[in-house]
């Protein structure tokens, strides 16, 4: 991995100057090597023509790696717990989704291993024809137990999940009202669909009633909603929600990705959390976040579910999720429920990260959410600070344009029950440390 550049060091040592001098002459020095805005897209050159002209012009990831400070596609060479190995580095990694640490449980291991031995490494199939096992059904009952729905269906990806419910049911008279920062599959889902979407500024509950209201004459309205937002860890307003669409006669679809399994009772999601499982529609979730696998389903009433069966063609036509998966995954929802105490420790590690983060300074949600962004502004500071986290042990996930607004890039941090005391202090003190180096916060 190429080393930052060290023009900055100099600033970063003069403690004299206020931190927002400080840290508006280090993006000023930044800039001048790495100005993300510029060299996000440049015009392709005149040797090149066409519909791949642009990809000659994509010059910022060249750009980054130049530098040193290209945060992606990072090899994980080991992973144990809160702790993983970076090109032979050992790092507390703060970007992933595992929340409940089940991905590297050994009853899963072992669960998934049986399942392997039994039926092989893969389906070769659509679950519509060959793809169907038993352990397929057996996971879309247990879920379905769990939710207190009907019926499940299980499918190869939460994206799929999104985007293959809401094709099918978005039909060419229908509107569908999406909140602007729910999550891509979302929106892909709409985009190839014959309907109308609508997107209502985020978690703004007068926009949404706006919008509704603009739209009352259509009789196919559904509005649709993450509960728990991938990059802000913000909470959808879903009691107003479901009082808008009652009002309104708009169907509900909630994506759960990331409240199942952190929030609500047994984890059972934002909708259990303010008591509205009866008031949803459709639930979608994902078995990649606290259940430590791949794949995602929908739940809700048994006609609809066959409706989707067999009109999804992000369902029927893609192989079925592999059985090892699907057995990890059905053990996972097993030790979830069993063992609340997992749940319990993910939240006294958020209170204890989110405390931590707000005394120093930064700016976060007051919420058990363990997902914690770190706004940094400037996208040549945020790639910056990442880089220098990693050099001091830390391994966190960056966001910046188009996945969050410009000037709005982010440091995502996220937690589990499986990082200890001892790798949260890491952690702040990382941050503290450099953030003042920056002048991102005042020295304390």
């Amino acid at each position: 991995m190429t080393k930052p550049f060290s023009l900055i060091n100099e600033l970063e040592n003069q403690d004299t100057d206020p931190a927002h001098l400080k840290r508006n002459k280090i993006v000023s020095l930044l800039k001048k090597k790495f100005d993300f805005e510029n060299s996000h897209l440049k015009p392709p050159n005149g040797k090149e023509k066409g519909i791949l002209a642009k990809c000659f012009g994509y010059l910022a990831p060249d750009q980054a790696k130049e530098l040193g400070i290209y945060p992606y596609f990072k090899e994980i060479e080991e992973i144990d717990g809160s702790r993983v190995v970076i090109d032979g580095k050992e790092a507390i990694s703060v970007s992933t989704n595992n929340y409940l640490g089940l991905a590297q449980e050994p009853r899963v291991i072992e669960a998934a291993r049986l399942a392997l031995e039994k039926f092989g490494i893969g389906c070769t199939g659509s679950r519509f024809l060959n793809g169907t096992f038993n352990l397929h059904t057996n996971l879309e009952r247990e879920i379905s137990s769990f939710l207190n729905r009907e019926d499940t269906i299980v499918m190869s990806t939460g994206f799929q999940a999104n985007q293959g419910t809401i094709s099918c049911l978005l039909g060419r008279k229908d509107v569908a009202f999406s909140d602007r920062e729910n999550h891509a599959s979302i929106y892909e889902g709409c985009a190839i669909a014959p309907g109308k979407t609508i997107r209502y500024q985020h978690n703004d509950m007068d926009h949404l009633e706006y919008c509704l209201k603009k739209h009352s004459d259509v009789e196919g309205k559904i509005i649709l909603t993450d509960t728990v937002f991938s990059m802000s860890g913000d909470i959808a307003n879903l009691p107003v929600i479901v009082k808008l669409a009652k009002d309104y006669g708009a169907t509900v679809m909630i994506d759960e990705a990331h409240g199942l399994g952190i929030i609500g009772e047994q984890g059972r999601g934002v909708a259990s959390y303010y008591n509205l499982e009866n008031e949803i529609d459709l639930y979608m979730g994902t078995f990649s976040k606290s259940l430590g696998s791949i794949g995602g389903f929908i739940s809700s009433k048994s006609k609809i579910t066959e409706y989707i069966r067999h009109k999804a063609s992000a369902f029927i036509f893609t192989a079925a999720l592999p059985p090892a998966s699907v057995a990890g995954v059905t053990e996972g929802l097993n030790i979830m429920i069993s063992e609340p105490e997992r749940i319990n420790r993910l939240r006294e590690n958020t209170a204890f990260i989110k405390r931590g983060f707000f005394d120093m300074g930064f700016q976060v949600n007051n919420n058990s959410i363990p997902i914690v962004p770190i706004t940094i502004g400037e996208e040549a500071l945020t790639l910056y600070l990442n880089r220098l986290l990693f050099d001091e042990g830390i391994f966190a996930g960056v966001a910046v344009s188009p996945v969050v607004p410009p000037l709005n890039a982010m440091i995502r941090t996220s937690y589990t029950s499986a990082h200890k005391q001892e790798d949260l202090e890491k952690v702040l003190g990382s941050f503290k440390k450099l953030g003042a180096k920056l002048g991102i916060i005042s020295k304390g």
